[in-house]
């Protein structure tokens, strides 16, 4: 491994904003839409192995 690489980093400047928050809540979309097709995708094929023959 490189050298630094589990160096801990300082914490993030407390005057730094967060960022807008439609940048905020895309991330939260983008998410939110990536697990449900996670699980959407599992469950399909969990329930085709219930009709292997």
């Amino acid at each position: 491994m490189p050298d630094g690489f589990l160096d801990p980093t300082p914490p993030s400047d407390r005057d730094a904003g967060e960022g807008p928050l439609w940048k905020r809540l895309a991330w939260f979309v983008l998410i939110a839409l990536g697990s449900g097709a996670a699980v959407a995708a599992t469950a399909y094929v969990l329930r085709g192995l219930l009709f292997i023959e």
